[in-house]
């Protein structure tokens, strides 16, 4: 049996090419996806901000630890790629290349101060 890793992997990347339908659909949203809504997700969670230049998804992927954070961060990618596809009423949204941030947090330490 193999051990699975739960793994925290931020998606970053820019917006290209909007096109005028995207750019308003975007607008129109942009109060859902603000830093307050910043979370750690499956399907992943969206943030952008007024000016439509970058983004950010946050994504917690569950993997094969032998495969390590490479892995994660091809998932989280490809989950990113699917979800701004279909954005937009469906008609996607243009993005340049994503780069991708990867916590293991099965294997991150957690240093604690000790009572006095």
């Amino acid at each position: 049996m193999t051990t699975q890793h739960t793994y925290r992997v931020i998606v970053r990347g820019t917006f290209q090419e909007l096109t005028d339908a995207a750019r308003a659909w975007l607008l129109a949203e942009v109060e859902e996806h603000g830093l307050g809504q910043m979370r750690f997700t499956p399907e992943g969670s969206l943030t952008y901000d007024r000016v439509l230049k970058h983004f950010s998804y946050r994504f917690v992927v569950v993997s094969d630890a032998a495969d390590g954070a490479e892995m994660a961060a091809v998932l989280a990618e490809d989950r990113a790629q699917t979800a701004l596809t279909a954005l937009a009423g469906g008609t996607g949204v243009g993005f340049g290349e994503l780069r991708s941030t990867v916590t293991d947090m099965d294997t991150m330490k957690i240093n604690r101060k000790g009572r006095r």
